[in-house]
């Protein structure tokens, strides 16, 4: 799989877009995932050792707070928090001061200020420091007070006994507590902890957290549902709606939401998950009043909708990296031997399938498939005979390959020719109808897999461009040039009569201008490019360019049986 993805979004030629697009169609099926069945190489990615340092020995004693943030509710009465010493000798007494101090809950109202001295005996390691909490009937926001360490010492005759200074007895890295008191008299307000959250498309299942908070009192459900937005529900991940229980002083709740890993190259979808009215179900507070009791209903706070961005998986990407930068594309469309060719001429194997990203040996080969294997089958064995692209640095396959490409192009132009006259159709009819159809249809399906497999369109536009300016400047330049100098070495001017050229151009050149107008307009932020985008928009400037065929099809057909006057 990486490696098929590391031959996707290797950057191509125009050349290969043509090669691809020509063997899909002709039922040699698609050459990418042939290859990428063909390699059994794996890039394995070693695991990473962290180094071990070996930590400097502690010779003091640190006293510290651990954990340094509590929560309680204001009916629980007292929280008690956990003072540790660290380091140093246990048979040692230390002693250490303790104070509280206001934040935004103030002392008397909210809780009993305290002050005093712990005392860590021998062998003590963990002490409990306990603070009253006040409970009140108040709608209140969510409140903070802080507890500090002060003044750590050895205790006693202890200290000297064992050589112990007073600069050995230190405050730790958390010499300060915070607690936050949760208002229990309100059924809360509740909202997402983010309102945004990354995660990788190989992790499974994800875990966003509903916080509840001022106030958490009495059984409350609260709706939730995914939406859509660049990532689509059954694709990138499980569309989930449903509803949060929160019980009675329960404050915090996870929504899990199943992320489907399609092994996307550079993904950066999202989707969105959205918060509905709460409602309380049990209320707690029974014996209040109603006015009271209505004060007290939940509701939603400030973040309510939280947006989900899946992103490529890391490994993944990281082993399409490295295969990248060792695949030569080269190698996909060489061959190594007339055995191979000949080989790959006669097999059929299924064509390209946007929705298969594996491997197309998973496949068989469709009825379409076979028909267009039946009907190219000479011309593949034809060119089979072409020299392998190995040998002479492929100069031999570039010769005969023009080569042969010349004749064929002569004899394509001269059954056009026929075919033209057998129907009573005039040559410029036929050149703009069968003979420019002819050769575009081999641009046309190159650009599909361009606009496919490249993430811009810049490649499935510029092959169609590309092409017609090759066609024009080379096949048509490069014959009047090789004519002109022929007939001035003969001393006679090289004449080439108009006929309906130039009405046929101009007439093209107008529709160019509204094919460009159409690309320019389509870079407006609602349609997202040039190529794709919502299916409304696809569909109308689809039927806008095949009407701009056809109206210059009809428009130069009329103006050579002259219907409508020319130039």
């Amino acid at each position: 799989m990486a490696n098929y993805q590391a031959l996707l979004h290797q950057q191509k030629s125009r050349a290969f877009y043509r090669i691809h697009a020509t063997r899909c169609m002709t039922g040699e099926g698609n050459i990418l995932k042939r290859h990428a069945a063909e390699q059994t190489r794996r890039v394995l990615n070693p695991p990473l050792r962290t180094p071990e340092y070996a930590l400097p020995p502690n010779q003091g004693v640190s006293v510290s707070f651990q954990p340094a943030r509590y929560q309680c509710f204001e009916n629980c009465g007292w929280v008690h928090l956990t003072v540790v010493r660290e380091g140093g000798r246990e048979e040692m007494p230390v002693a250490v001061d303790f104070y509280t101090e206001d934040g935004t809950a103030l002392a008397g109202a909210d809780y009993e200020a305290t002050r005093g001295t712990l005392r860590f005996g021998p062998g003590q390691s963990r002490l409990l420091l306990p603070v009253r909490i006040i409970d009140d009937d108040i709608y209140e926001q969510d409140e903070f007070f802080r507890v500090r360490l002060s003044s750590p010492r050895p205790e006693g005759q202890a200290g000297s006994d064992l050589h112990i200074t007073p600069t050995q007895v230190s405050l730790g890295s958390h010499s300060q507590a915070t607690v936050t008191i949760f208002d229990d008299d309100h059924a809360g307000l509740f909202s997402f902890e983010l309102c945004s959250q990354r995660v990788n498309e190989s992790v499974g299942r994800m875990a966003v957290t509903v916080m509840r908070t001022s106030g958490s009192r009495g059984l409350v459900q609260l709706p939730y549902r995914t939406l859509s937005g660049t990532a689509t529900a059954g694709e990138d991940y499980v569309e989930q709606c449903g509803l949060l229980v929160f019980q009675n002083d329960e404050t915090l709740k996870n929504i899990e939401i199943q992320i489907i890993d399609d092994e996307e190259y550079e993904k950066n979808k999202n989707f969105f998950i959205e918060l509905g009215d709460p409602l309380l179900v049990e209320n707690k507070a029974e014996e209040m009043d109603d006015d009271v009791a209505k004060q007290g209903c939940p509701s939603l706070g400030e973040t309510t909708k939280m947006e989900v961005i899946i992103e490529e998986s890391y490994e993944f990407k990281s082993t399409v990296d490295k295969l990248m930068k060792k695949t030569n594309l080269a190698l996909v469309v060489s061959s190594s031997s007339w055995r191979e060719q000949f080989v790959n001429a006669v097999t059929v194997s299924a064509g390209e399938d946007d929705d298969d990203e594996g491997s197309s040996d998973d496949r068989l080969p469709s009825c379409f498939d076979y028909i267009m294997h039946f009907l190219t089958v000479f011309w593949k064995v034809l060119f089979a005979f072409v020299p392998p692209t190995e040998y002479m640095n492929g100069w031999a396959c570039f010769v005969v390959s023009i080569s042969l490409i010349g004749l064929l192009t002569a004899l394509t132009g001269d059954l056009a020719t026929q075919f033209g006259c057998t129907i009573g159709l005039k040559s410029s009819v036929t050149a703009i109808v069968f003979v420019a159809l002819g050769t575009s249809v081999p641009d046309t399906f190159a650009s599909k897999v361009a606009a496919i497999q490249d993430q811009y369109a810049d490649a499935s536009i510029g092959n169609v461009t590309g092409s017609n300016a090759v066609n024009v400047f080379l096949g048509i330049g490069v014959a009047w040039t090789i004519a002109a100098v022929y007939w001035a070495a003969q001393g006679k001017k090289f004449l080439v009569e108009p006929g309906n050229l130039a009405f046929s151009v101009t007439i093209f050149t107008i529709f160019a201008f509204f094919a460009v107008a159409t690309l320019m307009y389509r870079r407006r932020p609602e349609m997202g490019g040039e190529l794709g985008g919502p299916r409304s928009s696809k569909y109308f400037t689809s039927c806008i360019f095949i009407t701009l065929w056809l109206a210059y099809i009809i428009l130069s057909s009329l103006e050579a049986y002259c219907y409508i006057p020319g130039f």
